[in-house]
């Protein structure tokens, strides 16, 4: 389907009966703070607080009669599903939604509550996709698609429409969040086709850059594990026509981390008091660090927020992190001496800084090593010229500011080290998050290996993390490689990381 179809579909798109036309609001708290106006695009304020009803209603809106009276079906693990059945029950038909059983309860309900038909089914979208698929088979459903159609990629352009007309300014670039690429496929079309001189920019986690790999290799790729912290763009593989139109309408695509999305979710918050869902801050961290890097100056730039719709428990791993990806705190292990009135020097040495957190542990006669967080003012430039201070001092220290594991585990265990144990190895695993996951877990790992160190934190997101320690002699590495690479776990040897051979090993 040629640019100019698609132009006449999201002039034809038929989305506000459920969708409302959302501000362009600036975000007058980080355009100062950036020196450049950032006006977010509130999606967030749709009645499914995401853009997903805007595709979902105008796909079913095309659906002919027949069709639509047998009934619909979609997989998703929440806003598309949100989406899908609130256009079905103004439609007054039927709409199964196959989500995976670790989908969060507040999306399950929400689906529930809109009249869908919820379906629990296997761990993963895949899983949801392939059930969804078998039912629409057997019961002659209508399959909706979250992002690789037609009508959805237009009901989701209807918002790059509203831009050109909402904004009073020149525009120097809009940002979009990617996951299957329907929003940006839409969005893209309509602001390339009507003003090529705006730049449409897309913005992946590091760990889930599907439509980044995919133009650099020059066709859809299948990624073999995606992040799932920001789990509205989880998606393994991006659509055969978002990618075709991504590839010609898309100026770039970059990606960010989980530190700098739970930024961005701070930066929405402090301008609005709303509080994003990770992939909804995706374009506002994204615009930060394009900024930064190209060293913009006095430029408006469009950032969607695409969605709300996150559990009150990821709130404390958010905040957490989001001082770190602001560059307003910095984590570091430290090695002092173990004499009185070496805490006192070191804080000394740090200078007028507000200590954010300090953990000890006793090593021995000589030294002692610590934790700490140190609250920045000036970003990555203090933290270096801090680092180097305190080198110069004759402080040995490592910079974890930037060490997963650090983050997510050892802050909260750094307790010592366990005298005269051998052959520990670390791994750090990922597991789907369901009543008796954690058990199932233990479970899978079998008793034949010490498990010599472990930490399990909840951080209310659809899986599980764990750091273990497992002793395992010499000889039997390769039968423990070769167990855990059957569990189908996604896993990682974290054996050498800094954070550890400092703090436990």
């Amino acid at each position: 389907m040629k640019a100019v179809d698609y132009l006449k579909l999201i002039e034809q798109a038929s989305v506000y009966d459920v969708a409302t036309e959302t501000p362009l609001e600036l975000a007058a708290n980080l355009s100062a703070r950036v020196d450049n106006r950032i006006l977010l695009k509130r999606e967030d304020l749709q009645s499914i607080f995401s853009f997903k009803l805007r595709g979902a209603y105008n796909k079913l809106n095309a659906l002919p009669p027949e069709l639509l009276q047998q009934g619909v079906i979609c997989s998703s693990a929440g806003n598309h599903a949100q989406g899908v059945a609130l256009a079905a029950s103004r439609k007054q038909v039927r709409a199964v939604i196959v989500m995976p059983v670790t989908t969060p309860s507040i999306k399950v309900d929400a689906v529930r509550k809109l009249g869908g038909e919820v379906v629990l089914h296997g761990d993963s979208y895949d899983d949801a996709y392939a059930h969804a698929r078998k039912l629409e088979a057997e019961q002659g459903l209508t399959f909706i698609h979250p992002f690789d159609d037609p009508h959805v990629i237009a009901g989701q352009g209807t918002i790059g429409r509203e831009i050109l007309r909402q904004a009073n300014e020149e525009i120097h670039a809009v940002f979009v969040p990617i996951g299957g690429g329907g929003l940006i496929a839409g969005i893209a079309t309509w602001i390339k086709s009507k003003n090529p001189g705006i730049k449409v920019i897309g913005v992946e986690p590091v760990d889930s850059a599907a439509m980044r790999d995919s133009l650099q290799a020059g066709s859809p790729v299948t990624l073999r594990h995606v992040g799932i912290f920001a789990d509205g763009v989880a998606v393994r593989r991006v659509g055969d026509e978002t990618f075709r139109l991504c590839q010609e309408f898309v100026d770039e695509v970059i990606t960010v981390d989980t530190d700098q999305i739970c930024a961005g979710i701070q930066d929405i918050f402090n301008d609005t008091r709303s509080i994003a869902e990770p992939a909804g801050a995706l374009a506002v961290a994204g615009a930060k660090k394009y900024i930064a890097d190209r060293k913009l100056k006095g430029k408006a730039v469009v950032a969607i927020v695409c969605g709300a719709n996150v559990n009150f428990d990821r709130l404390r791993h958010i905040a957490e992190r989001a001082a770190v990806g602001e560059q307003r705190e910095m984590l570091l292990a430290v090695e002092i001496p173990e004499h009185p009135g070496s805490f006192r020097a070191f804080c000394e040495a740090i200078g007028k800084r507000s200590v954010t957190e300090f953990n000890y542990r006793y090593s021995d006669s000589n030294k002692a090593h610590i934790f700490v967080g140190i609250e920045l003012r000036q970003g990555v430039t203090e933290r270096r010229a801090l680092v180097g201070k305190l080198r110069a001092l004759g402080y040995p220290l490592e910079d974890l500011s930037e060490n997963e594991v650090a983050k997510l585990h050892v802050r909260h265990m750094v307790g010592g080290r366990a005298q005269k144990l051998e052959n520990e190895r670390l791994f750090r695993f990922e597991f789907p998050e369901r009543p008796g996951a954690l058990l199932n877990f233990l479970k899978a790992i079998g008793t034949k290996w010490n498990i010599s160190l472990f930490h399990y934190r909840n951080h209310g997101s659809d899986h599980g993390r764990i750091l273990a320690g497992i002793q395992v002699p010499q000889h039997e590495s390769n039968e423990l490689e070769a167990h855990l690479a059957e569990l189908g776990y996604a896993h990682w040897e974290e054996s050498n990381n800094a954070a550890y051979t400092m703090f436990l090993a």
